[in-house]
Formats: C-alpha cells, structure tokens, sequence
C-alpha cells in the first residue's frame, strides 16, 4: 500500500497493473441451466482447480444492455 500523500494538488492514477487474458466454456447441463465457466488463459491445469468463475446462464446478460 502506498502511504506517501500528495501535498501538490496534483492527482495521481494507480499504476497499470498487468492483464489477464481470460478464456471460456459453455458447460451444457441436461437436468440445471447451463453454465458459462471463466478462467485465465494461460493457467496451468492446477491453477485452473481454484482460478475460475462459472455462472448460470439465466444469470448473466449482454454487455450491450448494461451500458
């Protein structure tokens, strides 16, 4: 955490922290909802067991009708 206070008015923007390229696939369910699952591209096979975000696919909508 940076601590330092700026005395000359002038505002400062957080630094750039790095991207990660994310990648998905559609988890078709027979008996539930199907499910979208998001996960880092790059992400070792072990990572992947806990780097990942899934959701219901009556949960989510098109970016377009968000903005």
């Amino acid at each position: 955490m940076n601590t330092d206070i700026n005395t000359d008015g002038d505002t400062q923007s957080p630094p750039e922290e790095p991207t990660t390229e994310l990648d998905h696939v559609t988890v078709e369910n027979d008996d539930a909802p199907n499910e979208c699952a998001i996960f880092p591209r790059e992400a070792s096979e072990e990572a992947l067991m806990t780097n990942w975000i899934s959701a219901h696919e009556d949960s989510y909508v098109a970016l377009e009708s968000m903005r």
